[in-house]
């Protein structure tokens, strides 16, 4: 009866260093596994660089960041990389041009300025030349990243600005939840907005694919989404909210997909969830782990549900523990996402914690052994041996260039490109 009400409601609507190489094998052939990375762009981390915003004018600046973002493009073509997951909407601003919201800051240092050219359609183009994909990266809910005095203020000014922030369009869409400000998911506007960027999306730009992180209900212990009012409203038929919840967000995703569908069925839909769905001992369907903040209850994002529907291309979990992690295992949750696919159309990759390579810790020291080497070894060789397994992504993409994880890289780059 729910997805019927969604659907029908959509239809209206340079270092010197050894590496031992060790042999790999492979059950499956690699050609049209998915080889990605995720390039972020929240707070400028992987691109553009802070010191692009030194430049002296714009035309210096612009120079600058296509310099930046080639570079990047050329050394994922060398590492043997075939898809870029570039994030193109880290919170209430975008990095291409939109008629639904301003331009991010991370461009030019201030929200809402034209930065003269379009991110967006030069990475596609240079992406494209050199044979690479890409997949437009969504945060679908997030509107700040802050809730500061400056930052309200800001955005309150921004309503001059054409597009004018959400924030300032629609006041009554706005909450707070781990000290941001959110969209309220349980609102059908909220849900039809964030459709409508999907489609001008599509509309605009000859994107490989879209793909949204797990922050769907993204709450806090000292912080959690005040949304009574709307559960009152809209919540009728749900004992639980809970529940409630995880159906607002089947909603989303139902209307998403069929609207890219609509209007390009060869462009993939994906989701990038908590690596852990449940655990056994909530659900006898879980995987045998304990805790790392199940999807299912903390972000009620029931994506299992989602893959036996057939309302995603693609999942793909974000598994940052290493093989032999004590509660939560990464070859375990390899092989229950691998169970969760099979028989479906729905592929795997799996994300894997390039940034935890080269840094051990106590409760997770093999992330240091051969310098990260025989990590990286044993989660990729784990991936190749499951036939369900059609990828990994990387995340992410500046900890490719970094000290820590050089020797890792040579590897990776001998194993993909050889």
């Amino acid at each position: 009866m729910l997805v019927l009400f969604c659907l029908g409601f959509l239809l209206g609507a340079k270092h010197e260093r050894s590496i031992e190489l060790a042999p790999f094998s492979t059950n499956k052939s690699q050609e049209l596994d998915v080889r990605g990375v995720w390039l972020t762009t929240l707070y400028g981390l992987d691109w553009p660089s802070i010191s692009s915003l030194d430049a002296k004018n714009d035309v210096l600046r612009i120079r600058l960041q296509k310099k930046e973002l080639v570079a990047k493009l050329d050394n994922l073509v060398r590492l043997g990389i075939n898809t870029v997951f570039f994030q193109v909407k880290p919170d209430g601003n975008v990095l291409y041009h939109s008629a639904i919201l301003p331009w991010s800051e991370v461009l030019t240092g201030i929200a809402g300025q034209d930065p003269g050219y379009d991110p967006l359609e030069f990475i596609l183009e240079e992406a494209h030349k050199r044979g690479l994909k890409i997949h437009a990266w969504l945060n679908p809910y997030r509107v700040t990243l802050n809730t500061h005095l400056k930052t309200s203020l800001r955005l309150h000014v921004m309503l001059g600005v054409s597009p004018a922030s959400v924030f300032s369009l629609h006041p009554d869409w706005i909450r707070i939840a781990r000290s941001h400000y959110v969209l309220d998911p349980g609102l059908p506007d909220v849900r039809n907005w964030i459709t409508n960027i999907v489609r001008e999306l599509i509309n605009n730009y000859q994107v490989d694919g879209i793909q949204f992180d797990d922050y769907f209900y993204d709450e806090s212990k000292n912080s959690q989404l005040d949304d009574d009012a709307t559960y009152h409203q809209y919540g009728q038929g749900f004992t639980e909210k809970a529940d409630w919840r995880r159906s607002n967000t089947l909603c989303m995703v139902q209307q998403v997909y069929h609207v890219i569908k609509s209007l390009n069925a060869n462009i993939k839909f994906g989701i990038s969830p908590n690596g852990i769905w449940r655990n056994i001992a909530d659900d006898p369907r879980g995987s045998a782990t304990e805790g790392g903040g199940a999807a299912y209850d903390t972000a009620y994002a029931d994506i299992r549900q989602w893959v036996k529907n057939g309302l995603i291309d693609y999942v793909a979990p974000q598994l940052y523990w290493p093989v032999k992690h004590k509660k939560v295992r990464y070859d375990v949750l390899a092989k229950w996402w691998s169970e969760v696919v099979r028989d479906t159309d729905t592929q795997l990759y799996i994300g894997i914690a390039l940034y935890k390579i080269g840094n051990p810790t106590k409760s997770e020291p093999d992330w240091g052994l051969e310098n990260g080497v025989l990590e990286l070894r044993r989660e990729l060789d784990f991936n190749d041996k499951l036939p369900e397994i059609s990828g990994t992504i990387l995340f992410r993409e500046a900890y490719l260039t970094q000290p820590q994880t050089a020797t890792a890289v040579d590897y990776l780059k001998y194993r993909w490109n050889p």
